[in-house]
């Protein structure tokens, strides 16, 4: 019986020569990654187990990124446990304030991630690194201090759904139009515990940053990772990040899916996801009079250079519409810096927008964007739970940088203007 992408790469680390749904592995690990909020439980994790070293300092990724600057004493705290530790392990790639980035963002853009890797990380978007290749998944804090003192950690083989997509993107539909429209379809438990394998023709069509935005919500759908196909976008991204060697796998002729789905991008419109599920979907034309107060562009999700770059080119020589506020959040320093040297920032804030520090910030309702009673917000973050962002009785409506945009020029849900 033939392999799938997923199955191929865990069967690999796992020393097997091939596996199947539903069988029990320990697999050997790549990276293990943790952030300011979930390492502090690891670590003290590890200390009560009484470990005494890592297993391999360069395979450890310490990010501090969701309440970072420190937005009150005890994430000053966290973000202080999390440095002793690093220092004390002479851990590798630690990135704090100065060098930081949203990790999602962060771990590809510096190499850390390469196809055919198998990753852990105690933060739910580690799915992301699909989009290169590899295999990663999120972890509780408890599984992240076995694999930094282990390299190993004990998986579940997944079955996987096959999306097969065909034809290419039409102007202002984007990656994460893409993902939304499937959540649409499948549903927040669509995918559960299966692996979310994008292939064909339509690839083309699809930037790193488009892939790494649909992987990032393939837990959104239930998924336990998305993974694409490796490509010449992938070897192109990938080349001169890392100087390791790699293995792209594809999945065999016969290998065995739950479901197949044909997407055909052309037909797709740019989607918004209403409150409080990411299912909750409707194109940009069924969406009618919604008014906002705050529009949120950046995360994990959509905050990398090219996102920018979208909502630049809607909002450039304009400005932002009475009573809205609108935050930019670039996902690491790297794109800061870019976006910087490009005229991309002086675009945002002569239009009357804020631009942040790289940080995770107001998706999980942290910081720097929280929302009071009853306000609303479009956001090109990743979930839109009830409360996620502040209030209980606040909304956020997701959607891609373009519409976010585009949105914060009308105080209402718009699409872009030609």
């Amino acid at each position: 019986m033939g392999m799938t992408m997923t199955q191929k790469i865990l069967a690999k680390h796992a020393g097997l020569e091939s596996v199947t749904e539903g069988q029990l592995i320990k697999a050997k690990l790549d990276m293990v990654l943790g952030n300011d909020i979930t390492s502090p439980v690891a670590i003290n994790e590890f200390n009560k187990n009484g470990f005494e070293k890592v297993f391999d300092k360069s395979k450890i990724s310490l990010v501090m990124d969701h309440f970072t600057p420190n937005k009150d004493i005890k994430a000053a705290i966290q973000c202080q446990q999390c440095r002793g530790f690093a220092e004390k392990y002479e851990i590798d790639n630690f990135y704090d304030v100065g060098n930081v980035g949203i990790e999602h963002a962060l771990l590809p853009e510096k190499g850390l991630v390469v196809p055919g890797d198998c990753v852990i990380g105690a933060d739910s978007h580690t799915c992301t690194y699909g989009a290169l290749g590899a295999f990663s998944t999120g972890v509780g804090s408890t599984d992240m201090a076995a694999g930094m003192a282990t390299g190993e950690a004990w998986f579940k083989v997944p079955g996987a759904i096959k999306f097969n997509l065909t034809g290419k993107l039409n102007k202002w539909v984007s990656g994460k139009d893409v993902i939304l429209h499937i959540i649409g379809m499948i549903g927040v438990d669509g995918a559960l515990y299966q692996s979310m394998e994008f292939s064909g023709e339509g690839l083309k069509s699809l930037s790193m940053d488009d892939r790494l935005c649909m992987a990032n919500m393939a837990i959104e759908a239930g998924a336990k990772n998305g993974i694409f196909e490796v490509d010449e976008v992938t070897l192109n991204y990938v080349k001169g990040r890392t100087d390791r060697v790699f293995e792209a796998f594809k999945a065999d002729s016969d290998a065995v899916y739950n479901r197949v789905i044909d997407i055909n991008l052309s037909e797709l419109r740019p989607t918004v996801a209403f409150p409080h599920l990411p299912e909750n979907t409707k194109t940009i034309d069924e969406v009618g009079e919604i008014k906002i107060d705050q529009v949120v562009i950046g995360s994990c999700t959509n905050g990398r250079y090219s996102d920018l770059e979208a909502a630049a080119a809607v909002v450039k020589g304009k400005k932002v519409a009475k009573g809205v506020r609108a935050i930019v959040i670039p996902a690491t320093q790297q794109i800061y810096l870019d976006a910087l040297r490009n005229g991309l920032l002086e675009i945002f804030v002569e239009a009357g927008m804020v631009v942040s520090a790289p940080t995770c910030g107001p998706c999980l309702g942290g910081h720097m964007g929280i929302l009071a009673p009853h306000e609303r917000a479009i956001s090109t973050t990743n979930r839109n739970f009830v409360g996620r962002m502040g209030d209980v009785t606040s909304e956020v409506y997701l959607a891609s940088p373009a519409i976010a945009a585009a949105s914060a020029l009308t105080g209402y849900i718009s699409d872009v203007e030609e």
